[in-house]
């Protein structure tokens, strides 16, 4: 685990219901850090089971972290956050990608570089970045779906090269992919 004085971001990626939040909760908790939540889900009161999730995530987390909701605007968060000694848990990158998928290819692209861009200079000495690991399965019968696994997934693959700890969540572990990986060329 990061700790001291040290300036890091860990990712955290998995398939749906893997633990990868609870993951990214528990390395935020293990930091010592004050934690800011950027939570990137929108609510919709007409959806129970999407609010049912969002509300499962409220309660795990201790009452004494901040909480920003950012669906949209998050390169801007990371950008303005405290600066000093705190711990960024952003939750979640798939979220805040389907959030964008209207963008045209042009402006995903300027969006995405800005994200690497600010994570690159943050402010916080810890950013802690949840993401859901997509194409596991069979190829997305629709443009969307497709759209959304290519551009997160690549994403993911940018990311993980930059990130101090990038960690797989499946089967009931957190593998330490920087530990047990060979990276790819870019």
């Amino acid at each position: 685990m990061i700790g001291g004085n040290e300036r890091a971001t860990l990712l955290v990626t998995g398939p749906a219901r893997s633990g990868k939040s609870e993951w990214a909760e528990r390395l935020a908790h293990e930091s010592e850090r004050s934690v800011i939540y950027i939570a990137t889900a929108r609510e919709d009161p007409d959806d129970a089971d999407w609010m049912a999730r969002i509300d499962a995530h409220r309660r795990r987390r201790p009452a004494h972290w901040s909480t920003l909701c950012v669906p949209t605007e998050l390169e801007s968060a990371i950008a303005t956050a405290d600066r000093g000694d705190v711990c960024l848990l952003i939750d979640s990158l798939g979220t805040w990608v389907a959030n964008l998928i209207e963008l045209d290819d042009a402006a995903w692209q300027a969006r995405s570089e800005r994200l690497l861009t600010v994570l690159e200079q943050r402010p916080a000495a810890l950013v802690i970045l949840v993401a859901e690991e997509t194409g596991w399965g069979v190829i997305p019968a629709y443009p969307s779906g497709r759209l959304f696994r290519d551009r997160l997934g690549g994403l993911v693959r940018r990311l993980g090269p930059r990130c101090a700890a990038t960690y797989l969540v499946t089967g009931g572990h957190a593998l330490d992919l920087r530990r047990l990986g060979v990276p790819l060329e870019r």
